[in-house]
């Protein structure tokens, strides 16, 4: 048995619920769906949320340390990997671009 956690949401219930029917992305649906079941009191364990969605309770503890720290936003942030670095220089593909519609016409 997991431990009891205390967390205030801000957003309401009717809030939570219209963002979750609005969210199309499906981590985002899974966080918001955590935060509305605590919301109205349908959970109280992190091992819960964790059964309900199959991730692991760590997961569970790192987003609510997120909604803690930044709220709302920061917890549905959508971070994105930088990539590598072009190989050609941006002169280089300018000069593609300009040789491509030459050809083209």
């Amino acid at each position: 048995m997991s431990r009891p956690f205390k967390i205030e949401i801000a957003e309401s219930e009717a809030e939570l619920k219209k963002r979750l029917q609005t969210a199309n992305v499906g981590k985002q649906k899974e966080k918001l769906m955590m935060l509305w079941w605590i919301k109205s009191g349908q959970v109280d364990e992190q091992q819960e949320i964790g059964k309900r969605l199959a991730i692991d309770t760590s997961t569970v503890t790192r987003w609510l340390q997120r909604y803690r720290v930044g709220g709302l936003d920061e917890l549905l942030e959508i971070k994105k990997a930088p990539g590598a670095k072009r190989k050609i220089d941006e002169v280089a593909i300018a000069a593609l671009t300009e040789e491509l519609k030459t050809l083209n016409r």
